[in-house]
């Protein structure tokens, strides 16, 4: 206790004093020397003395609690014990107390409170927040946490972990983080299959001074979660679906419940049966009906207290293949079709459609040209053959054609040559 709580003291035990005296009675003197020391993570050894001149006449015992946020937590019944081993967060301040009594004795009074106080370390607001843990088939624990709303970014947060029967405490390796999420996995798993498991005492902190550490002690028989159920076998017997799936081998013999959940196409009216054993039958069905199957486990209320399921397992089907769908869950499912059908197909092929449909737009003239092309104009193939002598140059200037008129001019020219050339045979003629 600091110097600041001895006049407290002081006085609580004069005000107790005071009291006792007025009702006639002798106030015993509080335990002295009360102390701390860590036995392990999280869990603290309380010691003090008896009180000072005590007759050998009084049969001594002692009350204690602790107290968090001027709660009592736990308050012990009256023991001759001298020690108490109690848990800590660690992250609060904690405080302890305890006081003594005289019992068959009823010329004395209880004694006043003797407290001491266990303040936290580091900046408020840096604790690791959300801690929450679950035990997998037994066999490993997974905890997961968020960073102090305070703590900095580069915050690096270590989990230790002990529990009664190990020889000291462990720290976690496998550590990991998503999405802000912080978390560690370690293997948790006793030497012998039993109901009873002590309770595990979890430290998270930091190697900074300014990282407060946090505290917390969990019952694994509150946090279990059984593996996925595998190896699911379907199998038709007469008129009955036989259902079979694996066992965890980790649990103890009759401490999981399976719950198996069927359709029959339509998801909307599965049916759920729950089974004590790893196999079930369902009688008088479809033979012309699709059956789909999963399973999950959970654990017995008998063996273990926790409300936690396993995932589901793989879905698997039987029956005939029934290909009719309901046109309005065609974009999602096919309620009768194989699970195998490509559903890719039933969007791959309007595209498909649609693309070749643009490309032969595109390219309409030149397939009409192919398939129909243009007749020639007989007009054209005379004027080409015979060619028209009597053409006047000048109309060309009425004419659109730029190139039409070279062509008539150049015919111009070359007639006007054939023209004016005379036979030697004719001049003959003419002189004589």
């Amino acid at each position: 206790m600091g110097l600041a709580g001895v006049p407290l003291l002081l006085t609580v035990c004069w005000l107790g004093t005071a009291g006792a005296a007025a009702a006639g009675g002798k106030v015993l003197s509080p335990p002295s020397n009360l102390s701390y020391s860590f036995v392990q993570i999280c869990t603290l050894n309380w010691t003090w003395n008896p009180p000072e001149n005590v007759g050998s006449s009084c049969d001594l015992e002692y009350s204690s609690e602790v107290v968090i946020g001027e709660v009592p937590q736990d308050t012990r019944a009256w023991s001759k014990s001298r020690s108490r081993v109690t848990e800590t967060c660690l992250s609060e301040e904690l405080r302890f107390r305890v006081r003594s009594e005289c019992k068959h004795d009823n010329t004395t009074q209880p004694s006043s409170w003797l407290e001491t106080s266990l303040l936290p370390k580091g900046v408020p607001g840096t604790a690791a927040a959300n801690l929450s843990c679950v035990w997998h088939n037994l066999e490993s624990m997974v905890c997961t946490w968020r960073a102090g709303e305070n703590a900095s970014r580069d915050t690096n947060y270590t989990l230790s972990y002990w529990f009664d029967g190990l020889n000291g405490s462990k720290e976690c390796r496998n550590y990991f983080m998503h999405q802000g999420l912080y978390g560690c996995t370690f293997n948790l798993s006793f030497p012998n299959i039993t109901r009873s498991y002590p309770v595990v005492r979890i430290l998270i902190r930091d190697h900074s001074e300014e990282i407060r550490p946090v505290c917390a002690s969990k019952n694994p028989t509150t946090i279990v979660k059984p593996a996925t159920p595998g190896q699911l076998t379907l199998s038709n017997v007469k008129d009955e679906i036989h259902v079979e799936w694996s066992e965890s081998e980790t649990f103890p013999e009759n401490c999981l419940v399976y719950e198996v959940q069927y359709h029959t196409g339509d998801l909307t009216t599965a049916q759920i049966i729950q089974v004590e054993s790893n196999y079930m039958s369902v009688p008088s069905v479809d033979p012309k009906s699709k059956y789909t199957f999963k399973v999950r486990a959970n654990p017995k209320p008998e063996c273990y207290s926790s409300h936690l399921y396993s995932d589901w397992s793989e879905e698997k089907s039987i029956g005939e293949k029934q290909h009719s769908c309901n046109l309005l869950h065609l974009v999602y499912f096919c309620e009768k079709m194989d699970s195998t059908f490509p559903l890719a197909l039933l969007i791959t092929l309007p595209l498909t459609v649609a693309v070749s449909t643009i490309i032969l737009l595109v390219y309409l003239k030149r397939l009409q040209i192919l398939i129909l092309p243009p007749i020639p104009d007989p007009r054209e193939i005379l004027k080409r053959m015979f060619g028209e002598q009597n053409e006047d140059p000048q109309s060309c200037a009425k004419d659109d054609s730029l190139n039409t008129c070279d062509r008539f001019i150049k015919e111009e020219e070359i007639h006007s040559l054939i023209v004016t050339e005379t036979p030697v045979c004719a001049n003959a003629d003419k002189e004589t």
